[in-house]
């Protein structure tokens, strides 16, 4: 059965990965999705933008100054680089009408985020008959950056990309004479746009998503716990049932036994002639009769919980009244090896409890700590008052309560084993009626224990003025 339960939990685990890995997915493709929608719109909302009188202006000195450059580089009056740091300081004294205009006409879009522009150079080219002389290319790790805002390379978005051809008419002195050139001159560009916080908008958009996702995930998960752990419980009530059938089978055997010897043996001549022996065998069946009768109210009165005890509570003197307990516990346990130290509280203190159920819950202690003490037993029993409550504490010498098992001492039919097996007879009923018994007293139990160190049980209770 423990397998089972082991392969079912590893099974729902494993299965419980995969739909999580598929849900996972699922969200990160509505993410690329959701992402890529946004950034058409966005591309939609401003794809014209630059379709204008004054780009085309602003265009035109682009290129008149790129000319200019061009030019003088052919002339061999400059190098290519020459060419081009002498047309960036031109470009860049036009980028401040450009980002002006550019936020304008974004404004006028009437968007809900902001949104940055920029255009590179990917290229220019200078084609000469059939010669190709390339005067600057991307490709070398260079950056030509020409309108727009400076922005990382992560927030990139590739808005167009643009490849014209235009001519390139000069004249150039040729072994004195002028001579009119015509070249055809590639430039390759690239607007990128950066959209403003568009991860924040992306993900608003998918909140309802991420949220059931998630709410759903947890269901599942929370599902799945309140099974197993059902389960689990399930497995251990059946365990509890089980030992405790067999527990209350073994206890009862023995006295059924002798009962049934007692009455065979009375039924012999020779018994029924010999009154002692007849007075004897009596005796046996009123014992075994009684033992039967404990077994049954056992299981019936320490069975119930602390709403279903009815207590018939008196007013009782501590001293007198623990004094008494301990005696009748002695006398009981004489024929073992048990010695007890008490140490009562100095002031007078009047108990309000129900005297029967309160001894019983104190004797299940005291039986307790013999029945899983050392050869010699050694029990110290104290009372304190403090303020309104009023503590006892019981304290052995025993083999001590492991830390997981002090956790479920005080659950009903629970008995403390070695591994599968249990060294001392019982039905794991006598805490729990005790807890039961202190509860119903408004009271509260407690222990503290150690393997080999031996176990405090504490009992508070208030204490009525």
């Amino acid at each position: 059965m423990k397998q089972k339960i082991n392969t079912l939990i590893i099974t729902s685990i494993i299965a419980l990965l995969a739909l999580s890995t598929i849900q996972a997915y699922l969200i990160h493709n509505t993410y690329q999705l959701k992402k890529d929608a946004f950034i058409r719109k966005t591309k939609k909302a401003i794809n014209n933008i630059d379709n204008t009188k004054e780009m085309d202006s602003l265009g035109e000195l682009w290129y008149t100054y790129l000319s200019e450059s061009l030019a003088e580089y052919k002339k061999n009056n400059i190098q290519k680089k020459e060419a081009l740091n002498s047309f960036k300081p031109k470009t860049d004294s036009l980028n401040d009408l450009f980002i002006s205009y550019y936020k304008n006409e974004i404004a006028s879009r009437n968007l809900e985020y902001d949104i940055q522009y920029k255009k590179d150079i990917k290229s220019i080219v200078i084609f000469e008959d059939e010669k190709m002389d390339t005067i600057f290319s991307a490709a070398s790790g260079e950056n030509v950056y020409v309108f727009g805002e400076k922005f990382s390379k992560k927030d990139e978005v590739v808005m167009s990309k643009a490849r014209w051809f235009t001519d390139l008419d000069y004249e150039n002195d040729i072994n004195g004479g002028m001579i009119d050139v015509s070249l055809d001159i590639e430039v390759r560009t690239v607007d990128y746009i950066n959209i403003i916080g568009w991860k924040r908008i992306v993900f608003s958009q998918m909140s309802t998503i991420f949220i059931v996702s998630v709410l759903l995930l947890l269901f599942v998960v929370s599902l799945l716990f309140y099974s197993i752990r059902n389960l689990i419980r399930q497995k251990k009530l059946a365990d509890i049932k089980t030992d405790f059938i067999n527990n209350i089978t073994h206890e009862l055997k023995t006295p059924l036994a002798t009962l049934g010897i007692a009455s065979k043996s009375l039924r012999k001549t020779e018994i029924q002639n010999t009154p002692d022996a007849f007075s004897n065998t009596l005796d046996i069946l009123d014992r075994q009769n009684t033992r039967l009768q404990k077994l049954v109210d056992q299981v019936v009165t320490n069975s119930l919980g602390s709403e279903e005890i009815v207590l018939k509570k008196e007013k009782i003197l501590d001293d007198t009244y623990f004094q008494n307990v301990l005696k009748d516990f002695e006398l009981s346990v004489q024929d073992k090896n048990v010695s007890i130290i008490s140490k009562i509280e100095f002031r007078e203190v009047y108990l309000s409890i129900d005297k029967f159920m309160f001894t019983t819950a104190l004797l299940n202690v005291l039986d307790n700590a013999v029945k899983y003490g050392k050869e010699k037993v050694e029990l110290i029993f104290r009372t304190y008052l403090k303020e309104d409550q009023y503590e006892i504490s019981i304290h052995d010498n025993g083999i001590g309560i492991h830390e997981k098992e002090q956790r479920k001492i005080f659950e009903k039919f629970y008995r403390i084993s070695k591994g599968d097996v249990h060294d001392v007879k019982g039905l794991g009923l006598g805490l729990f009626y005790t807890s039961q018994i202190v509860k119903a007293h408004q009271g509260t139990v407690t222990l503290e224990s150690k393997p080999d160190l031996g176990t405090t049980f504490t009992i508070t209770l208030p204490i009525n003025e």
